[in-house]
């Protein structure tokens, strides 16, 4: 897996903005009325992060490999690098669509629906922003530090078998 990118990130959240804002300019052509979204979604994005949170505070002592701590299995950081990503992804992509809902409540601000779908949007924004740092900050942990066995990385197959005698001794005169 690679390392998400900030560029990839801002790319989602521009594509998710403009499908909700899309979204909400046609609910409103259609029905005469602004999209409205419930509690549910910011109340659902903050359980998110939170869960992320401590799973990440749980975990990080393991993936760092701190004393004292038995270190994860590779599956599991392997399956904690994939939730990461995906979180990071599914916050871009709700902040985003909730920003394009947010673009399309404002001129309806002084009524008392555009308020409350304003507080709304902004609210679940600033709770899925929360998701993706903390996938960031998990993600970043998951990482494999390249350079703890420099000796070994930095020779290749031929530096390996020229300074291990059993390996030339292996090898055919011909080879």
């Amino acid at each position: 897996m690679k390392p998400t990118r900030i560029s990839m990130l801002l790319a989602l959240a521009a594509v998710s903005m403009s499908l909700g804002w899309s979204l909400a300019r046609l609910v409103g052509q259609w029905t005469g009325q602004i999209t409205l979204v419930g509690w549910s979604m910011p109340c659902t994005m903050g359980l998110l992060a939170t869960s992320l949170l401590l799973w990440t505070l749980l975990a990080r002592p393991r993936l760092l490999r701190t004393p004292g701590h038995a270190p994860l299995p590779p599956v599991t950081a392997a399956r904690t690098a994939a939730l990461a990503l995906a979180a990071s992804r599914v916050g871009t992509f709700v902040a985003g669509t909730h920003a394009g809902l947010l673009l399309a409540a404002l001129p309806q601000r002084a009524t008392v629906g555009g308020r409350d779908e304003i507080l709304v949007a902004s609210t679940t924004i600033v709770l899925s922003i929360a998701l993706v740092c903390v996938a960031r900050w998990l993600e970043s942990l998951c990482r494999i530090k390249s350079g703890g066995d420099k000796d070994s990385s930095s020779k290749g197959a031929a530096g390996s078998a020229k300074d291990n005698p059993a390996g030339s001794a292996a090898r055919s005169p011909n080879a």
